[in-house]
């Protein structure tokens, strides 16, 4: 980097294991949850039970597809905000075209 600053040695590892962690995350909330209805069916003997724990699961991927979306908007809005990515920035204060 320009900077003087190094980049860490692992960034690109940590950043694919981020997005990988995504999609295992929401398997897990899926089973977790349908885990859970299944333990209270065998409680209570209700089988309507089984479904709570299905929506707690699937309520736990959505919300975990929702955090991982604003972690990226927020990081590619910074990244927008970056002077070397910007095209061009419109300046009229002096243009020539204004004064015909």
């Amino acid at each position: 980097m320009s900077n003087g600053q190094e980049e860490p040695k692992f960034k690109k590892i940590v950043t694919a294991a981020d997005g990988l962690s995504l999609g295992i995350s929401m398997v897990v909330a899926i089973l977790l949850g349908v885990g859970i209805g299944l333990f209270l069916k065998n409680i209570t003997g209700a089988s309507w039970t089984l479904w709570i724990g299905v929506f707690f699961g699937i309520s736990a991927a959505i919300l975990n597809v929702y955090k991982a979306y604003k972690k990226q908007k927020k990081e590619l809005d910074k990244l927008a905000d970056d002077p070397r990515y910007r095209y061009k920035k419109y300046d009229n204060s002096d243009d020539e075209d204004d004064k015909y």
